[in-house]
């Protein structure tokens, strides 16, 4: 007899993650077992040059946990490794954690029923009244909203923050979208949204806390050169047509 689809599903897509795995899985599973929904937690590993893959099947035989699941892919990007995870969970609810779970993994819940009702798109959002960042340098808060007025103006006007890490899509999202993903770089989320505009879905915002952590994987002044580069990429796309 097949097994029910799970209702959630935690991607987590994970780049030499040894180190902030321990603390964070724990505690994300602790939380799932919590919920009255059936669950999964999915880490999708981009092909790390770690321990990564060995600390999550470490982590899942020490907590007994079979719903915590390793998927390996290799190394193409966090896009990538988000669209592969989004494709292989077949959950009604499939939610984007960042592996070093910067928003507390509570606030999942208020993306989801019956907090929200007929929404497909919800995203994180760490601007506006209700949200609160901990500890970012200014410097970092200026690039991004230098960042996000570059993507607001050529391709989602009115998203304030199309990077937070923290998205969560229906199933009937990640099949109408992720499969015309091309972008594998850390702007695969400005792509992500702007398909949801063109195809007819409501993006929901949900102000949140978040937590800068000083190792994260974002370097800012190389990778936003990069991100920069992949939005005027999607624009050009759009532009020629090969979105339709």
């Amino acid at each position: 007899m097949t097994a029910s689809p799970p209702s959630l599903s935690l991607v987590i897509p994970a780049f030499n993650e040894e180190a902030r795995l321990p603390s964070t899985l724990p505690t994300a599973v602790a939380w799932c077992r919590q919920q009255p929904r059936t669950w999964e937690i999915r880490v999708v590993d981009d092909g790390s040059d770690d321990d990564t893959c060995a600390v999550v099947e470490r982590i899942a035989a020490e907590l007994d946990e079979p719903r915590l699941l390793l998927q390996r892919e290799p190394h193409r990007g966090k896009g990538g490794a988000v669209k592969a995870g989004m494709l292989a969970s077949d959950a009604d609810w499939r939610f984007l954690c960042d592996a070093d779970f910067s928003m507390p993994v509570a606030e999942v819940e208020r993306f989801l029923p019956p907090y929200l009702h007929d929404e497909h798109v919800i995203i994180g959002t760490r601007e506006g009244p209700g949200a609160v960042r901990v500890g970012e340098p200014e410097s970092r808060h200026l690039m991004g909203r230098v960042f996000n007025r570059i993507v607001q103006t050529l391709l989602v006007p009115g998203i304030s923050d199309s990077q937070c890490g923290f998205k969560c899509f229906s199933a009937r999202a990640v099949d109408e979208l992720f499969p015309h993903v091309t972008i594998d770089g850390f702007a695969f989320d400005v792509e992500v949204l702007f398909l949801a505009r063109k195809r007819g879905f409501h993006i929901a915002e949900v102000p949140i806390t978040w937590h800068y952590m000083e190792a994260s994987k974002v370097r800012p002044f190389r990778d936003t050169r990069r991100m920069v580069t992949e939005v005027l990429r999607i624009r050009a796309s759009h532009v020629a047509g090969r979105y339709a």
